[in-house]
């Protein structure tokens, strides 16, 4: 399986936006919340959920969207299932490192 993966960095920080690859660019709405999964904010390059997972680790500031991607996170140790916001069927989780 495959993931969009998007790293951005500056200073001692890296941000890591991963999604699921059928979500990219759509956008999900319930009770009032809208939820798009911007291209310009997840599209960096393809990659294998494994390693994604293994950027998660080097990470500082990490958005997860997509019920793959998230359940592996999970799986892995790296997200709380708790932690988790679901719209429309769609998982997202957010991890931030203090350093």
């Amino acid at each position: 399986m495959e993931v969009y993966v998007k790293i951005t960095r500056w200073g001692r920080q890296t941000l890591l936006a991963v999604c699921d690859t059928d979500i990219l660019g759509k956008t999900f709405r319930k009770d009032g919340v809208i939820f798009e999964v911007k291209e310009e904010f997840y599209n960096g390059y393809k990659t294998s959920i494994e390693d994604a997972l293994k950027l998660i680790e080097k990470s500082t500031i990490v958005n997860l969207c997509g019920r793959k991607i998230v359940e592996k996170a999970i799986e892995a140790g790296l997200v709380h299932p708790e932690a988790v916001f679901e719209i429309c069927g769609v998982l997202h989780a957010q991890i931030m490192k203090m350093i």
